[in-house]
């Protein structure tokens, strides 16, 4: 069994979250910022110090190679994303980077070889909070999107991915295209309150809830505040706010695990005294069952139309984003819940209603995930915590069942 050293992993982990730290505890570090070139920075000199060597590809995403006594096995690929959301958590996806170079320290320090080599990843652009394609790096590694596609995607102010990567130094000079692995591995917050409210430390995550995303816009008509009479108004907002009240209710409609969320909302002309003219918001729905997604997006087209033939408006619902459950393998699960057993340390398996890079890399190889639990749910906002011990449990069986995935 492979020992960790959880003072080292603390250490470390304290370090990276310094990087774009806010003053509520929280981590800022958007994707190909200043501060995501730091960590970056940090990322490959600690791999270095190790004599991996770094190779970035044209997305941005980063690699380091372990070899193995096996130079034609193929990988385990480990890993997360070091970019976070607006004022986010220090836990979601750095936690699982650092879980990973951890294992890579610890097989070191034990002088194990593997049969396999391991290798290590910094995905791009996860979060898509800057760049809005959630899971960029590895999309276009997998092939879900073409790097061109990718590299052309700007964010509000106008700046794009392929600009920003060549500002802070890490669009590489290799293709971002996907090579054989054997199995990958991934280590994240569970973002929600299972695990805690079952008392277990770690979560076997058996596969990922289907989702799609929605751009929804109201066109009414802009008038003054004062004179115009309520019954001749058409009133882009009122539409907008109607529409989402049902949009909340929605899942109790569609299925026990449905969940929906209006994330973002605009008003046109955005003056207090006129009436607004144009509204703009996202639905997200989501579900473990493709059909029930379907429903959702359907639902929600219906309740739109329905708000804007009672005031005149009229609308527009674009499907944004679309991306079917997934399920992981069944082997991986399997060597997961072996190494908890090993290491004495409390397992379920689970399914996770948020999307990670996992998802699109169980199309390429045997894939699953970890889960560790996350305080009263809470993620993406500053008060994401998982308490510590559950953090080295979690880094315990993630490591043995790389050790395990690297034997095969």
């Amino acid at each position: 069994m492979l020992d960790i050293d959880a003072d080292r992993l603390r250490e470390t982990f304290d370090d990276y979250a310094d990087i774009g730290a806010t003053e509520r505890g929280g981590l800022h570090r958007l994707a190909l910022t200043d501060e995501d070139r730091a960590v970056r920075d940090r990322f490959r000199r600690d791999l270095e110090a190790l004599g991996l060597a770094v190779r970035v590809d044209e997305l941005g995403n980063m690699f380091a190679r372990r070899e193995g006594t096996d130079p034609d096995a193929d990988p385990v690929l480990v890993g997360s994303h070091l970019d976070s959301q607006p004022y986010g958590g220090r836990y979601d996806g750095q936690l699982g980077v650092l879980c990973a170079l951890e294992t890579l320290r610890a097989l070191e320090d034990a002088a194990v070889e593997t049969r396999r080599p391991i290798e290590i990843v910094n995905w791009t652009n996860e979060e898509g909070s800057r760049f809005e394609h959630a899971m960029l790096g590895s999309g276009v590694f997998t092939g879900v999107i073409s790097a061109a596609e990718a590299l052309a995607i700007t964010d509000d102010d106008g700046r794009s991915v392929g600009e920003e990567l060549e500002r802070i130094g890490y669009a590489g000079d290799h293709p971002c295209e996907a090579h054989d692995v054997h199995a990958h591995l991934e280590l994240h917050v569970e973002q929600g309150p299972t695990l805690e409210e079952h008392g277990t430390s770690v979560g076997v995550v058996e596969g990922v809830f289907g989702m799609s995303w929605l751009d929804v816009t109201i066109d009414g008509e802009a008038d003054h505040a004062g004179p115009t009479p309520m019954h001749t108004r058409t009133d882009a907002l009122v539409a907008a706010t109607d529409a989402i009240g049902e949009i909340q209710t929605l899942p109790t409609r569609l299925s026990e695990d449905a969940v929906t969320t209006v994330g973002r909302i605009s008003v046109e002309p955005d003056s207090i005294n006129v009436i607004p003219s144009r509204a703009t918001f996202t639905a997200d729905v989501r579900s473990y069952d493709d059909a029930v997604v379907d429903r959702g997006v359907e639902e929600i087209r219906f309740e739109v139309e329905a708000a804007c033939e009672r005031i005149g408006a009229s609308f527009e619902v674009e499907e944004i984003w679309r991306i079917p459950h997934t399920e992981f393998s069944e082997s991986v699960c399997a060597t997961i819940d072996a190494a908890a057993a090993e290491a004495d340390v409390s397992a379920e398996r689970i399914v996770s209603g948020a999307g990670h890079d996992a998802k699109y890399l169980n199309d390429l190889a045997e894939t699953a995930m970890i889960f560790v639990p996350s305080a009263d749910g809470k993620t993406h906002n500053e008060a994401e915590f998982t308490p510590w011990d559950d953090v080295v449990r979690g880094a315990e069986v993630f490591a043995n069942t790389t050790l395990r995935l690297a034997a095969e």
